[in-house]
Parts: C-alpha cells; sequence; structure tokens
C-alpha cells in the first residue's frame, strides 16, 4: 500500500493506493498552494518514505493565469518562444511544413506539456532561384545550322513551385536584331531551332506561377570562327579510353583560359535520338569517371571535352571507350599462306575496326605448336593453353598489320593465327607441316627421278614393253591374194573373205569400187 500524509498542515492519509508498478492518487487542494507532502510505502518487509515541498502554481500544466513558455516545433529542428503566436522565418518558398506546440510556466519551469496536434501546412511560391542547366548539339545543314537545345535542373536550382513552362530566346550578338523566343510545356526538356552561320546568344529560362528564373546563357561561334569549337572535329583523332568498375576515366589537358569543362555523351550510340548526356566540371579539375547506368559491356562509346569560357564552349579533345571490351564477332580472313622448307607467310585482310565492334583492335597473335617438344622458337614467348599444351606465341602490335612471316619453323609444326583484342584470343585455326611440304617435294622430284633412272637402264625392255614393233601390212598374209590393183594399190576383192562387217566410208568410193 502507499500513503499521501500533509505534514504541513498535520492532515493524516490524503489517500490510500494499491499498486504493484506505476501509483497515483489526487485530492482537493482547496485554497492552499504550498505543500509538504511524505509518501510512505509498505510490504510485509519493512517502510519506506520520501518527502516533497512544492508550491502549485510552480507545477501547472496550463490551468491558471500565468506567463507561459511555448515550445514550436516544425521541420529542421526549428523553435520560437513566445506566449500565443509563433512567426517562423527563412522557410523555403512552396515547401510543405508540419508544426506541433507545448508549454510550460516561464518561471519556476517544471515541466513542459503534451505535444499539441500536428499541424501540416503549405508556404506560397516564390520566385524560381538559380539557373538551369543548358547544352547543346550543332548540326551543319545548307545555309546555316540546327541546334538541339537540352535543358535540366540541378540541385542548385530551385523551382519555389511548379514549373509551368520554358522559354527559349535567341538573338544575334553581332548586329541589332529582332530577338526569337518560343514556349514550351514544363513536359520537355529539348528543342531544335535553326540559325545561320553568325554568331548566337541563346537563353532559357523555367517559370511557375509567380515569375521567371534567372536565364541560362549559351554563345554559339560564327561558322567560320575557331573551327575547333564546331566544324572542324575531324583534324582531331580519337583517343582511347579504358573502362573502369565504377565507370569510363577520362582525362584532358586543361587550359588556364577556360572557367569550367564540359563533357557530352550518347548513353545510346546506336539510337537516334540517342539520350545526349553532359557533366560541367570546374576550372580546376583535368579527369572524371563517367558513369551511366545506361552503359554496357561491348558498346563503343564517343566523349567530347570542351572547355568554357563566358559561355562560349570550344571542342579540344575527343574520346572513345568501352565500359568493357568482349571478344571479337568476327574471324580475321586468312587469303593466303606462302610456304617455305623453314617458314610460313600468312595473309589477311584488313580487319573491320569500326563503332559496331565490341573492343578495339590492339594487334593480332600467331601460334606455332611443335607436335613434340617445347617452344624455342627464336623471338617468341611461352603461351600454355588450357589442356597444358605448350605454343609459341609471336605478337604483331600494329593493329593495320596485314602480313606476318615466322621464319625457322622446325618439321611438324602445327600453326594458329588469332586476333587480340582488349585481354582476349581466339579467331582461327588452321594446320600446316614443313615435312608435309618434305614429303610432297619427294613425290614430285624424287620419285619421278628415280622412275626415269629405271626406264633409261632398262630401256630396251621398257620399249618392248611400252612400244611394240608395229609389223607392215606388206608383209602380211592377209595381203596373199591375187593382185588387184587401183592405181598401184592392192585391194581386196570382197569375194575373197567373209568379213564380219562391212561399212562403206562414202558413195563416191562405193561406185568407185
Amino acid at each position: 500500500p502507499l500513503t499521501f500524509f500533509d505534514r504541513s498542515s498535520q492532515k493524516m492519509a490524503l489517500c490510500k493506493a494499491s499498486c504493484s508498478k506505476q501509483c497515483s492518487c489526487s485530492w482537493d487542494i482547496g485554497h492552499q498552494w504550498i505543500w509538504n507532502v511524505t509518501v510512505t510505502v509498505e510490504n510485509p518487509l519493512g517502510k519506506k518514505t520520501a518527502t516533497d515541498v512544492f508550491d502549485v502554481k510552480h507545477r501547472s500544466k496550463g490551468f491558471f493565469s500565468l506567463c507561459l513558455l511555448c515550445l514550436c516545433v516544425l521541420q529542421h529542428n526549428s523553435s520560437v518562444a513566445d506566449s500565443r503566436r509563433v512567426t517562423v522565418r527563412g522557410l523555403r518558398p512552396h515547401t510543405e511544413y508540419t508544426a506541433r506546440v507545448r508549454c510550460g510556466a516561464a518561471k519556476h519551469f517544471w515541466r513542459w506539456s503534451e505535444w499539441s496536434q500536428p499541424l501540416t501546412t503549405r508556404t506560397k511560391e516564390g520566385t524560381p532561384s538559380g539557373q538551369l542547366d543548358i547544352w547543346r548539339e550543332i548540326t551543319p545543314v545548307l545555309g546555316g545550322r540546327n541546334v538541339t537545345l537540352f535543358w535540366k535542373q540541378t540541385p542548385s536550382f530551385q523551382a519555389n513551385g511548379k514549373i509551368i513552362l520554358y522559354e527559349v530566346t535567341w538573338e544575334k550578338t553581332e548586329e541589332t536584331s529582332q530577338p526569337e523566343s518560343i514556349s514550351f510545356s514544363s513536359v520537355y526538356n529539348s528543342t531544335r531551332i535553326f540559325i545561320d552561320n553568325h554568331s548566337y546568344r541563346i537563353s532559357v529560362m523555367a517559370k511557375n506561377n509567380v515569375n521567371f528564373s534567372l536565364p541560362s546563357i549559351l554563345i554559339i561561334s560564327r561558322a567560320t570562327d575557331n573551327c575547333r569549337s564546331i566544324f572542324c572535329t575531324e583534324e582531331l583523332k580519337e583517343g582511347q579510353v579504358n573502362g573502369t568498375d565504377d565507370g569510363i576515366f577520362l582525362s584532358w589537358e586543361p587550359e588556364s583560359i577556360y572557367d569550367s569543362y564540359i563533357i557530352d555523351w550518347c548513353n545510346f550510340p546506336t539510337l537516334q535520338p540517342c539520350d545526349l548526356q553532359w557533366k560541367r566540371f570546374g576550372p580546376n579539375i583535368s579527369s572524371a569517371v563517367i558513369s551511366s547506368a545506361a552503359f554496357v559491356p561491348g558498346v563503343r562509346y564517343k566523349f567530347h571535352i570542351y572547355g568554357s569560357v563566358a559561355n562560349r564552349a570550344s571542342l579540344l579533345e575527343k574520346k572513345i571507350g568501352y565500359l568493357k571490351e568482349l571478344p571479337p564477332r568476327l574471324d580475321p580472313t586468312v587469303r593466303k599462306v606462302d610456304l617455305t622448307y623453314n617458314s610460313v607467310t600468312l595473309s589477311w585482310d584488313s580487319y573491320l575496326t569500326n563503332e559496331s565492334e565490341p573492343g578495339f583492335v590492339r594487334g593480332y597473335h600467331v601460334y606455332v605448336s611443335p607436335i613434340q617438344g617445347n617452344c624455342n622458337l627464336k623471338g617468341s614467348k611461352k603461351h600454355i593453353l588450357s589442356d597444358e599444351s605448350e605454343l609459341c606465341k609471336y605478337t604483331i602490335e600494329n593493329p593495320e598489320e596485314k602480313r606476318y612471316t615466322s621464319l625457322k619453323l622446325l618439321p611438324s609444326s602445327l600453326l594458329h593465327k588469332s586476333v587480340q583484342r582488349g585481354f582476349k584470343t581466339k579467331i582461327l585455326k588452321y594446320f600446316s607441316s614443313t615435312a608435309n611440304m618434305l614429303y610432297f617435294i619427294f613425290l614430285l622430284v624424287i620419285v619421278p627421278t628415280l622412275v626415269a633412272a629405271i626406264c633409261h637402264w632398262k630401256k630396251k625392255w621398257v620399249k618392248e614393253w611400252c612400244c611394240p614393233v608395229i609389223p607392215s601390212p606388206n608383209k602380211s598374209k592377209v595381203l596373199s591374194f591375187k593382185e588387184f590393183k587401183i592405181d598401184s594399190e592392192k585391194v581386196l576383192k570382197i569375194n575373197d573373205c567373209l568379213p564380219d562387217m562391212l561399212a562403206m566410208d562414202s558413195n563416191a568410193e562405193a561406185h568407185k569400187l
């Protein structure tokens, strides 16, 4: 049991309660403000007491006419103290906030009241802050250029409301001209405009229900200005870059005149539109890892690196690379194989290196496999296959090479032709053998010579066997008949023999006979 006593008024047993965990007790205080209360707890093992003296007014929860301290808590942990009204400043426009309030005595603070029910409200819209990030793609056409503009919101851009449209404006920079403009719904993030060969200033703004954002500006140079910026990109060679676990690594030579750098690429190089992407970097950055969820192994990606100063961009470098290279799809075609007694010369067609290939052609490998013994050919390196057989590998580092000669081959050698792309090798196999070549020489040279020698040694027997003596018709008994001559030639009369078959050569001859 738990018992409350008032020591100051000598009242006994203000209230009693029986409980096992949390206990409470209440009584009528009347007009008494100061209380000296003793709490006694008793069980079969003994008693314990505790005493507290307090002023009821100091422990009020708002039921008295007192000076109160109120705490108003909003999102972002903002708080302001006041008695009845709270004004919170520095909030973002068009942002939803939730507020709760609790109060406590400003003097002789004891504890806070319970929190009020939450109140959710949204601030009004404001003018957009920051600028859009814009970029362009320029295509030369008859009489001028097609400029495809792209824009996107960056983390530093605050719409401060609902964007309802974008406005694109362009005008010549070299002479006074009337600006042209066009507006688009907020669902669009690109458009295409046509400009002539003059220099142009292009701006893009976002608008909500309050106002426009600050304009984002691009300067497009004249078609004949600074060849590097637009049209003479062919003079820049494409450098090869490598993929990493995080993306494709790029680096470039920084120049102090530029205030920023831009890299653009296509997420889907084989499609139109290709989903052009771009990323900006500060003036002190000279390398980056470009990553995208759209990057896949075996696809070649092109990157253009621009330097920008005063909103005017110039193309600096071009790069090509793969997230990961894959083995080649096709085998190289070997067109000719020339053999000698100790060498073989291979000739093949140029291998295709277009954008559809899943990797770079970095060179060729020629493999020689002695049927017996280990690799000991000069200039080769040992190469062990998965079945632990040993090959001699010759490396051709020039991918433009189309001919190779292996010298000083041993008899009975197996040759393989392959191309290396990245780290993969596996293209073509075929067989050639010096021993077999010597066998052919034996058949074509040695055997005929031997036959000729035997024929010369036994020429009389060979002559009688191959070319027997043909008897003279005049000595034959066939013509031992009574002479009947026609123009000094003996003629056999039909009635002198019994022929098996009679054939007339011609009517004239038959008539003559």
